[in-house]
């Protein structure tokens, strides 16, 4: 878990850094001139910040090109239990994991920095069985549309809350107990991403 918060720590200590050596006069600290929604291009770095706080992780990469975005992103949930976050129907008595997964997204900020995106995650699921302790991998392909909003700290911060609605075809698991897991079909999930705008170009 250390060494997860130190390459957090490192990579905001690293915006904060670049973002000094570029930042635009002009408005004031909360209220920058041209708005943070008005750039033109732009490279942004990010995080599911609680993951570091269960054991796992989670990095972003985003280009932003006018009004459009496309991140690409890496997840590992650690102890975190997605059944007990998700709003949807689960299966009581059994906890599913991040493993190691990546997502492609691609946005569109229909009104200042509110943002409309579509995407793709291969999540690999690892499910456990509370009454026994047994585990299973369940693969999944996830398809999601979401909405957030980008809040601007000055020029570089910023905290985006949002919610994600997941797609996913029908999966089962079947334990050696005959205890049955099935992975919902639909679910929504709240999200709350902390990220750093590295590089601008108004």
């Amino acid at each position: 878990m250390k060494k997860q918060i130190f390459l957090f720590v490192a990579m905001f200590t690293l915006a904060t850094t670049i973002s000094a050596q570029s930042f635009s006069n002009g408005g004031t600290f909360w209220k920058p001139k041209p708005g943070n929604y008005e750039v033109k291009q732009a490279f942004e770095v990010e995080s599911l910040v609680p993951m570091f706080f269960t054991g796992g992780y989670h990095f972003a990469v985003g280009y932003r090109y006018d009004k459009f975005r496309f991140r690409a992103s890496v997840i590992n949930g650690g102890t975190y239990n997605a059944d007990a976050q998700a709003m949807g129907d689960v299966d009581e008595g059994y906890k599913r994991y991040y493993t190691t997964s990546p997502g492609f997204f691609l946005g569109y900020n229909v009104w200042k920095n509110l943002e409309v995106y579509g995407y793709y995650e291969r999540h690999t699921f690892e499910v456990e069985q509370m009454a026994t302790g047994e585990k299973q991998d369940l693969p999944s392909n996830d398809f999601g549309i979401g909405i957030s909003y980008q809040f601007f700290f000055g020029r570089t911060f910023y905290i985006q809350p949002g919610i994600h609605s997941y797609f996913r075809a029908e999966q089962c698991i079947t334990y050696e107990n005959g205890g049955k897991y099935t992975i919902p079909t639909f679910e929504l999930s709240p999200v709350v991403r902390i990220g750093a705008r590295l590089w601008r170009k108004y």
